[in-house]
């Protein structure tokens, strides 16, 4: 039988599976250094410091949008000029259907994750998905066995 944990997954499901890695800039960098970071590690946003605390989050939309749509250069444009501020954060506990919503209702793909006060890594549109494709999958593993009879008594 699925258990509850494994349908109603969390944050720090996700983050136990991925790792907590995060990749990070400051609000005064240039756009240029934080969009040539975000090329060199493959990934879609970085999580903006300022300070010790999250000031917000940029992504490549942010920048085709905020940038390149506007005429402005990237050598000359701060990251805080066009970040995604605030951010809209998520603590461990928060379950996958939690996040769904926050990322559906504000039209985002990127959560930072605050544990205590700390930033302790990063929930992905994509995270979300294959949570969600993971999960399907098991339980139409566990169907099936149920179906052959495969189940205990």
């Amino acid at each position: 039988m699925v258990t509850h944990m494994e349908t109603q997954g969390t944050v720090r499901d996700i983050l136990r599976g991925k790792g907590g890695k995060v990749w990070t800039t400051h609000s005064q960098a240039t756009v240029y250094e934080a969009i040539r970071q975000m090329g060199e590690r493959n990934i879609g946003a970085l999580v903006v410091m300022e300070d010790g605390r999250v000031a917000g989050v940029l992504s490549e939309r942010d920048y085709s949008r905020k940038v390149v749509l506007q005429g402005r250069t990237s050598r000359d444009t701060r990251v805080a000029e066009i970040i995604s501020s605030p951010a809209i954060t998520v603590e461990p506990g928060f379950t996958v259907e939690a996040c769904m919503e926050l990322m559906t209702l504000h039209r985002i793909r990127h959560l930072p994750v605050i544990d205590a006060g700390e930033l302790t890594g990063v929930v992905s549109m994509g995270d979300i998905v294959n949570w969600m494709l993971q999960t399907q999958r098991h339980m139409i593993h566990q169907l099936e066995g149920y179906i052959a009879g495969d189940y205990p008594a």
